[in-house]
């Protein structure tokens, strides 16, 4: 029997977030919410809280109360300091899997749309056997850099929200290799959860910055995450690599594993290496 997880049993687990977003239901498939500033990447609101909002707002629609398959396109920027209108279709809805769409709009204009598979990843699906990909090899927390603005020479809020710890050998500029790993975790100290695990797979600088340097803006067109576990408390490990960059258009991928080191979620973007004005 599934067991819906609603907004407040998830306030105890990501509590900040959860009141910066000021998340209302208006009707059935039409929430309001909040574009807070405090999680800038400079003057622009970071995708990942973007998608959060779409995905408490997907939840809320549906019996299954996990993302499993996420897949982002973002359209244009999100407005910071502005409410947002959340508008949800329940595609279809079965035993196992539900298949939702959202969308974010301000100014009456649609800033990303969202695909998703819901399920309850608290019940396996099929046969036991498991193919997990190791964690990464990162240093410990202590031993890593915060991201900061001051790193990126940019105003970074979302450093204030988000305590985001880099490997000291892949800071911008600092290797040949296209690749950022380290540790995350919500500043407020919150546990993550599977809603969470989104906001980390878009929560580090591109991993093309520690080959590139700070070659200016990086924007997200399209980010697929997939969700594999729900994660235990404590701090995330991460890793993100960039092995394909084309005419300014890369792919990344990522993996996120939790304090027990089980691999909790896996992504995949399409992004644009932009120069600096």
């Amino acid at each position: 029997m599934t067991t819906k997880v609603g907004f407040c049993e998830k306030i105890a687990t990501m509590k900040e977030i959860q009141a910066d977003m000021r998340l209302r239901r208006v009707s059935t498939d039409r929430f309001s919410a909040h574009v807070h500033p405090g999680w800038n990447i400079s003057s622009n609101p970071n995708g990942g809280f973007l998608l959060s909002m779409v995905m408490e707002s997907m939840l809320e629609c549906s019996t299954h109360h996990d993302p499993l398959s996420v897949t982002t396109h973002f359209l244009r920027p999100g407005i910071a300091g502005a409410d947002c209108e959340i508008q949800v279709d329940l595609l279809r809805e079965g035993r196992t899997l539900s298949t939702v769409r959202g969308r974010l709009l301000q100014d009456d204009r649609v800033r990303l749309e969202v695909l998703a598979v819901l399920g309850n990843l608290s019940e396996p699906a099929g046969i036991e056997e498991e193919i997990a990909i190791p964690p990464a090899v990162v240093p410990d927390v202590e031993h890593c850099v915060p991201r900061s603005g001051e790193l990126q020479d940019i105003e970074l809020p979302f450093a204030e929200k988000v305590d985001v710890r880099l490997h000291p050998d892949q800071l911008p500029g600092s290797s040949q290799r296209a690749e950022a790993s380290g540790w995350v975790r919500l500043a407020d100290g919150s546990v993550p959860d599977p809603t969470g695990l989104l906001l980390f797979a878009d929560a580090f600088p591109p991993s093309v910055f520690t080959r590139l340097g700070k070659v200016g803006w990086v924007p997200t067109i399209e980010l697929t995450v997939h969700v594999r576990k729900r994660p235990t408390p404590g701090w995330i490990r991460a890793q993100f690599k960039c092995e394909d960059l084309s005419g300014g258009r890369m792919i990344e991928t990522g993996c996120l594993w939790d304090s027990s080191g089980q691999l909790v979620a896996q992504s995949r973007q399409l992004g644009l290496v932009m120069k600096a004005d």
